[in-house]
């Protein structure tokens, strides 16, 4: 069963509810489809008149924000080791190279990073604790924390519920075009991430230092 099948099945505020609680959840660093479910809702939202997408909008906002909040206490409370335990934990998402690439954005667009790292997936989860881990004052990361939260969070609801309810119409008379469109994207999505982590991972072994005796 697909995301927006399962949720047509879920009562309003629950789905309110689940979107905070998930995008929440990822924005505290554990790896979850905070996007998907957001995208979901708001198409839902196009289709569905019981869901209202400026509270969807605000749920989601507030999700990010409150979770990247408790990942920046949570990184700098555990520090460095807390990244090693996430590292053998989630080593997909939080493998040294990932990592490596996290902090270098950080180390070079500071608080910038926060806020550009809500639109990006892996710095989305990295984002708080990571800002925490390296010590990020508070109030900057407040301030991308709100910012961004609130223009991904409500810009994304507010950008696919406006498509959606436009597209309805055409999509219903073409159908194969939002299926041709849905998996071009999805393969344009795959290949430009699988790019990303390949040169993050040879850049990070480049800067392995060699061994004395090689």
């Amino acid at each position: 069963m697909q995301v927006q099948e399962w949720l047509e099945t879920v009562p309003p505020l629950a789905i309110y509810l689940l979107v905070g609680l998930v995008i929440g959840l990822e924005s505290l660093g554990i790896p979850l489809p905070g996007e998907i479910i957001l995208v979901s809702s708001a198409l839902l939202a196009s289709q569905n008149g019981d869901i209202d997408p400026l509270i969807l909008g605000v749920c989601a906002s507030a999700g990010a924000i409150i979770g990247d909040s408790i990942g920046y206490a949570i990184g700098r409370k555990g520090g460095r080791p807390l990244l090693a335990r996430l590292g053998k934990r989630f080593p997909r998402h939080f493998s040294e190279a990932h990592v490596a690439t996290a902090e270098r954005s950080f180390q070079k667009w500071g608080m910038w990073a926060v806020f550009f790292g809500r639109f990006v997936a892996l710095l989305r989860i990295f984002a708080g604790p990571l800002a925490g881990v390296l010590r990020m004052p508070y109030w900057k990361f407040l301030t991308a924390n709100i910012l961004g939260g609130i223009l991904w969070a409500g810009g994304t609801t507010a950008v696919v519920y406006y498509v959606g309810v436009v597209a309805e119409a055409w999509l219903k008379r073409f159908s194969w075009l939002g299926l041709v469109a849905a998996v071009l994207v999805g393969l344009t999505s795959m290949l430009i991430l699988k790019r990303k982590a390949k040169k993050a991972a040879t850049a990070h072994q480049q800067a392995e230092p060699v061994p004395a005796g090689d």
